[in-house]
C-alpha cells in the first residue's frame, strides 16, 4: 500500500522540498523497517530450520522402516529355525523307539537324514553316552573325515549330561568342524534320550549345521532372501551364514534363538545400502509444498506489514484492560443495587458460556441465565438479603458454595465471595464478587475417591498374580500324565503290531492289550478333564465368584491324585502309603471344591517326594497319607508325612511367605497357594516334625457333609 502510493504520487519538482522530507522520514520509518525486516527473517529461518528437519526426518524415517523390516525379518527367521529344530527334535525321538541292533534302525536314520538337509550325521550312544552306532548324511561328504569324532565328542558329552538331568532333548554349543577341502562348517550337537521303562536306555546325537538351518529358513520366504543371515556370537563374531550375497552392514538386526541347552543369536543383514537423499515421492511433495509456502509467504508480506499496523494502534488502546482482565483465572462479576450485572471479566464468562453482552442484558426481576431453573426462587431471595443488607458483613466475606449452569446445560460447583463496592465518598454502589470454579477441585476429590477404590482392589490384584502361576505351576502336571498314558498306548500299539506280525497268539492277548488300551485312554480323558476344571476353577476364583463346592468322598478325592503321586514316586524310588480306617468305621464324605483340593494334595505330596530325593536312604523313602474324621465328626483331616530331613526352623519362620523356596528351580508359590485354598475351605494349614524328629507332616481339615448321604465308592485303579 505504501509502495502504490508513493508511485502514484507525482514527483516533487523542488530538489531541496525532496531532500528535506527523505531526511524527515528516514529516522522515523528506520526502527519500523528494520523491526519488520528481522521479524521476517527470523520467519523465513524458521521455515528453512523447519523444512531441513522434514527432509532430516523423512530420511531417518525410512531408515527406520528399514531397521524394522531387518527386525521382522529375524524374527521371522528365528521362528522358522526355531520351528525346523522341533521338528528334527520329534523325528529324532521317533528314532529313539527303536533300538541299535533293530535292522530297522539304520534304515530308519538314513531316511531321515535324507528328508533333513540340516542333519549331517545320528549316532546311537549308551547309557554311559558311548558311540554303539552312526549313520552319515548321503546327501554330503562325511563330516569327520579330517579330525576323528572322538576328539570333537566333548560338546556331545555336554549335551547329552544336561539331557540326562533334565529328562528331555538338549543342545551342545556350537563348534567348527574343519573338513579336507581346507574349509568347514559350525555344528550343533542335538542329544535325545531313549527312554525305556521310565530310564534312559541310551541315547540320540544328530549333529545339525547352521548354515543349512539358515538356508533352509531363507528358501521359505521371499521376504528374508533380501537378507544375509546368520549366527553370530556375543562379540559380533560370524559363525555362520546363509545368502549369496553379503548384506551391506546398513541395516542389521539381531533376534536370540534360545533352544535347550543353548542360546544363539541370528542376524538378519539388509542387501539394500543408504537411502537416497528423495527416496519417495512423498519426500518430493514435501519440498515442493515447501518451495511454494516460501513463494505465499512473501506474497503476504505486505498485506501483513497493513495488518500489524493496524492492529498495533488496537493493541496500545487494549493492552493495559487486556493485561489485568486476562491475568485472572478467577471470574469477577460487578452488581448494582438492585442486582444487575454491570461488570464481568474474561474468565467468568468463560465460566459460564456466556458474553459480557448478554449477561449485562439481563436486568431485575429476569433471573439471570446461569442460575439454575429449579432454585431460580432459592437464590433470589438469598440475592435480596445479601442485597438488603440483611446478612452480616463477616459472613459475606467468608462467602459461599453455589450451583452454577453453563450455557451447555452442564452444571458446576462454584464458591462466591462478595464485598461492598464503594465509590470514591464511600457510598456503596453495588457488589463486587469473585467466583472460583470448583470442577477441578470436584475432579481431584473424585479422582482421589477412585484412587482409595484401586487401592482396595490391591488385594484381588495380588490374587490374580497368584492363580495365574498356580496355572504355570500345576498344569504340568496333567499334562504329564497325559503324555505318559499316551506313551504307554504308543508302546502297547507298538508291541501288538510286533506281535501280530511275528506270530499269531491267542485272542486274549488281544484282549488284554485292548483292555490296557482303554485304561489308558481312560486315564488320558481324566487328566484332560482335570487339566480343564483346573482353569475353570481358577478362572472363577480370579473374577471373586464363589467356588463350585461339591459333596465328595474323601477315598475318590485321594483316589484322584495318587495315579501321579506314585508316577512321582516311582521315578524318586519312594514308596507312597494310603492310611484310611477300616470298616465298619465310615469316613464321612466332604464338602470342598474338588479341582482345587487336588492341587492341595499333590502340591504336599510333591514337597514332600522332593524332600527325599538326597539325604533320605531308599529304605527310608516313605510317602504317608492319611485321613481321618475329627473326635466330633464335623470335619476331616487330612494328612501328608514324609521322612526326609524336616524343616529348619530359619526356613519354617518363612515357609508360607509367596515366592520364597529353597530350591533353585522353585517358584515359592506352592505352599502359599495351598495356605490360601485351605483358609478358603474354612481351615488352617499347619506342619509338625515326624516321628523321631525326622520327616514333615502336613495337616489341615475340612469340613464334613451332613448325614444321611453315602459315600460313593472309588472305582479300581
Amino acid at each position: 500500500m505504501d509502495a502504490a502510493a508513493a508511485s502514484a504520487t507525482p514527483p516533487p519538482t523542488d530538489g531541496a522540498t525532496t531532500a528535506t522530507a527523505a531526511a524527515a522520514a528516514t529516522p522515523a520509518q528506520r526502527p519500523r523497517r528494520l523491526r519488520r525486516a528481522l521479524l521476517w527473517g527470523l520467519l523465513v529461518a524458521l521455515l528453512a530450520v523447519a523444512q531441513t528437519l522434514l527432509v532430516a526426518l523423512t530420511v531417518r524415517y525410512e531408515a527406520w522402516r528399514a531397521l524394522d523390516a531387518a527386525d521382522a525379518a529375524a524374527a521371522e527367521a528365528v521362528t522358522s529355525v526355531r520351528r525346523d529344530l522341533l521338528r528334527l527334535t520329534h523325528a529324532l525321538q521317533a528314532v529313539t523307539w527303536l533300538d541299535p541292533d533293530d535292522p530297522s534302525w539304520r534304515p530308519a536314520a538314513a531316511r531321515l537324514l535324507r528328508e533333513a538337509p540340516e542333519l549331517r550325521r545320528i549316532e546311537w550312544r549308551d547309557a554311559r553316552v558311548g558311540l554303539v552306532g552312526a549313520v552319515e548324511s548321503p546327501l554330503g561328504p562325511s563330516l569327520f573325515m579330517r579330525i576323528p569324532r572322538p576328539e570333537l565328542a566333548a560338546e556331545a558329552d555336554l549335551a547329552c549330561r544336561d539331557a540326562r538331568r533334565v529328562s528331555a532333548p538338549a543342545f551342545s554349543r556350537s563348534y567348527f568342524v574343519p573338513t579336507l577341502e581346507g574349509t568347514g562348517q559350525e555344528v550343533i550337537d542335538l542329544c535325545v534320550p531313549a527312554l525305556r521303562d521310565g530310564r534312559e536306555a541310551g541315547y540320540v546325537v544328530a549333529t545339525l549345521a547352521l548354515p543349512a538351518l539358515l538356508e533352509a529358513a531363507a528358501q521359505r520366504s521371499a521376504e528374508l532372501q533380501r537378507y544375509e543371515l546368520s549366527f553370530v556370537e556375543a562379540d559380533g563374531a560370524r559363525l555362520a551364514r546363509a545368502g549369496a550375497r553379503r548384506g551391506a552392514g546398513v541395516h542389521m538386526a539381531e533376534q536370540v534363538l534360545d533352544v535347550p541347552g543353548q542360546t544363539l543369536r541370528l542376524r538378519a543383514d539388509s542387501l539394500a545400502g543408504r537411502p537416497s537423499v528423495i527416496p519417495n515421492l512423498t519426500l518430493a511433495l514435501v519440498l515442493g509444498l515447501s518451495i511454494a509456502l516460501f513463494g505465499v509467504v512473501f506474497l503476504l508480506a505486505r498485506d501483513v506489514r497493513r495488518r500489524a499496523q493496524a492492529e498495533h494502534a488496537l493493541a496500545e488502546a487494549l493492552g493495559f484492560r487486556k493485561a489485568m482482565e486476562d491475568s485472572l483465572s478467577t471470574g469477577l462479576r460487578a452488581r448494582d443495587m438492585d442486582g444487575a450485572i454491570t461488570y464481568v471479566n474474561p474468565a467468568f464468562c468463560a465460566m459460564v458460556g456466556y458474553s459480557a453482552e448478554e449477561l449485562r442484558a439481563v436486568r431485575p426481576p429476569a433471573t439471570p441465565p446461569y442460575w439454575p431453573p429449579e432454585r431460580a426462587a432459592e437464590y433470589a431471595e438469598r440475592q435480596h438479603s445479601r442485597l438488603a443488607g440483611v446478612v452480616a458483613r463477616q459472613a459475606q466475606r467468608e462467602g459461599f458454595e453455589t450451583l452454577f449452569v453453563r450455557r451447555s446445560g452442564e452444571r458446576f460447583p462454584a464458591m462466591v465471595y462478595e464485598a461492598p463496592l464503594l465509590d470514591g465518598e464511600g457510598r456503596q454502589t453495588g457488589w463486587m464478587g469473585s467466583v472460583l470454579d470448583l470442577t477441578a477441585q470436584r475432579r481431584i476429590e473424585e479422582l482421589s475417591r477412585q484412587q482409595q477404590e484401586r487401592l482396595q482392589g490391591s488385594a484381588r490384584l495380588a490374587t490374580v498374580g497368584e492363580m495365574a502361576s498356580l496355572l504355570s505351576h500345576e498344569l504340568n502336571q496333567p499334562l504329564a500324565a497325559i503324555a505318559s498314558y499316551s506313551t504307554g498306548s504308543l508302546n502297547l500299539l507298538d508291541a501288538r503290531r510286533d506281535h501280530a506280525e511275528g506270530s499269531k497268539g491267542p485272542a486274549a492277548d488281544a484282549d488284554g492289550v485292548l483292555s490296557l488300551l482303554r485304561q489308558a485312554l481312560t486315564r488320558i480323558a481324566e487328566q484332560a478333564e482335570r487339566a480343564g476344571r483346573v482353569i475353570k476353577s481358577v478362572h472363577d476364583f480370579v473374577r471373586r465368584r464363589e467356588q463350585q463346592r461339591e459333596t465328595i468322598a474323601v477315598d475318590l478325592l485321594l483316589e484322584a491324585v495318587l495315579p501321579l503321586v506314585r508316577l512321582q514316586a516311582r521315578k524318586c524310588a519312594v514308596q507312597v502309603e494310603l492310611d484310611l480306617p477300616r470298616p465298619p468305621a465310615r469316613m464321612p464324605r466332604v464338602v470342598c471344591d474338588r479341582t482345587l483340593l487336588e492341587q492341595v494334595l499333590l502340591n504336599l505330596a510333591r514337597n514332600g517326594i522332593q524332600a527325599m530325593e538326597t539325604g533320605t536312604p531308599v529304605a527310608e523313602r516313605r510317602l504317608v497319607i492319611a485321613a481321618r474324621p475329627t473326635e466330633d465328626g464335623a470335619r476331616v483331616r487330612l494328612e501328608v508325612g514324609d521322612g526326609g530331613p524336616g524343616i529348619a526352623p530359619d526356613v519354617a519362620a518363612r515357609l508360607f511367605n509367596p515366592f520364597f523356596t529353597t530350591r533353585v528351580e522353585g517358584m515359592g508359590l506352592g505352599l502359599s497357594l495351598c495356605r490360601t485354598v485351605v483358609e478358603q475351605h474354612g481351615g488352617a494349614l499347619e506342619f509338625s516334625a515326624g516321628a523321631g524328629g525326622r520327616g514333615t507332616t502336613f495337616r489341615f481339615t475340612l469340613p464334613a457333609a451332613r448325614s444321611g448321604t453315602q459315600p460313593e465308592k472309588a472305582p479300581a485303579s
